[in-house]
């Protein structure tokens, strides 16, 4: 069995995607992929110019093989452009495989570990108050667990309100736009939201938060610490992450768990948080951290730490990654929840999938691979577009982090 031919296909229904889809001469094709927000033509070159030409002939079978050829033969290793054209490259080859099998990825991969993965959704609003209403609406949704992010006064365009309902896309301009940040506002305020949060609905229902990079260690410490009696699932990105050493301070602080990983490349940005125990939730996802056979090896890693997964699932995932996701999540043994923002009709509709939502919790279908196709002629009619991430500034003009 040999790769005869391989592609790039960049499609916008509603916001831009990356999917690579690869070809056998056995007429079996698995697409994955290689989305990178904001950065999607570094992604779209690197797999046309410098890893397409080297898996024409290559046996797809050898998904392990090809994987270590990408990383070890690049010499210029790991990096988010590297990792994200090696997951397209990995996801696609498992798509193949589990077809060739005829079973869904989770069975390849060993099987179920549970029925179900419950997942989270983004309730948004400009205040409190519409936040609180947010969070009721995915309740009766059937959410068991929701995120809840605020608005915060004086601080302009404030992380987490999104422009829809169900799904919340920041890349918005052809050129960064300038949103605020303000860290004291926000540590007077994010308390009070969970306090009226737990007034309203109580304790039935996960609730978690996002920091998004914004608080040093120092800061992050005393939000956790103020968020503990209110039982969050979980205080996610609380400060930044490359210097691992800084969880050790806001763990010393508080018991609110932590989750951090989505803008992680590889097991080694990781290694010092898991095996120190500094977090409770690994977010790597399988677009982000090299696809499902270096995902698995980051998941059995922190499994030996009692450290869950809680994968990314923002939009700027495809639903090509949704899919392969859940049916990691339906395997892994140490999973923990799944962040599921859902895509507009259009994406949907250039993506079909067999995955359905049900009572809270995403279910993979028994397609055999991973249960994602796209429409090439649809997927045509919606050309790329310019879109980048806003950049944060202090109220004197300070770069903060994004």
């Amino acid at each position: 069995m040999k790769i005869t031919s391989a592609k790039v296909i960049v499609t916008c229904p509603g916001r831009n995607f990356v999917t690579l889809k690869i070809m056998t001469d056995q007429g079996v094709y698995g697409i994955g992929d290689a989305t990178m927000n904001g950065r999607e033509k570094a992604v779209v070159s690197y797999l046309e110019d410098h890893v397409i030409p080297c898996l024409i002939g290559m046996d797809p079978r050898r998904i392990e093989d090809i994987w270590q050829y990408l990383y070890k033969g690049a010499y210029w290793r790991r990096g988010p452009v590297t990792m994200r054209a090696i997951a397209a490259v990995d996801v696609a080859l498992w798509d193949i495989k589990a077809k060739m099998a005829n079973m869904p990825l989770y069975q390849l991969l060993g099987g179920r570990s549970r029925d179900g993965v419950m997942v989270y959704g983004h309730a948004n609003g400009s205040d409190i108050a519409e936040t609180v209403d947010a969070v009721g609406q995915y309740i009766d949704m059937g959410y068991k667990a929701i995120r809840a992010q605020t608005g915060v006064p004086g601080i302009k365009d404030a992380y987490g309100v999104g422009r829809g309902k169900l799904y919340y896309e920041p890349a918005d301009a052809a050129l960064p736009s300038v949103t605020g940040w303000d860290t004291r506002k926000a540590l007077n305020y994010v308390p009070k939201m969970f306090d009226k949060l737990r007034e309203v609905y109580g304790f039935d229902h996960h609730l978690l938060h996002d920091g998004h990079h914004r608080y040093t260690p120092q800061e992050a410490a005393n939000l956790g610490k103020m968020l503990e009696p209110y039982q969050l699932f979980w205080l996610e990105d609380c400060t930044p992450a490359e210097n691992q050493e800084a969880f050790k301070l806001v763990r010393q602080h508080t018991v609110t768990p932590l989750a951090v990983g989505e803008i992680f490349n590889t097991i080694w940005d990781a290694k010092d948080l898991i095996q120190n125990q500094l977090i409770d939730y690994i977010r790597c996802t399988i677009v982000s951290a090299g696809g499902v056979t270096h995902l698995r090896r980051i998941a059995d890693f922190a499994a030996l730490y009692q450290i869950r997964t809680g994968s990314h699932g923002a939009t700027d995932l495809s639903p090509v990654t949704m899919g392969t996701a859940l049916h990691f999540d339906t395997w892994v043994p140490n999973f923990g929840i799944q962040e599921y923002m859902r895509h507009t009709e259009e994406t949907d509709a250039v993506f079909p999938h067999d995955y359905h939502f049900e009572r809270g919790e995403l279910f993979c279908g028994e397609t055999p691979g991973h249960g994602v196709d796209i429409d090439e002629e649809l997927a045509a009619k919606y050309p790329y577009k310019p879109a980048y991430l806003p950049v944060a500034r202090l109220e004197d003009g300070t770069m903060w982090s994004w």
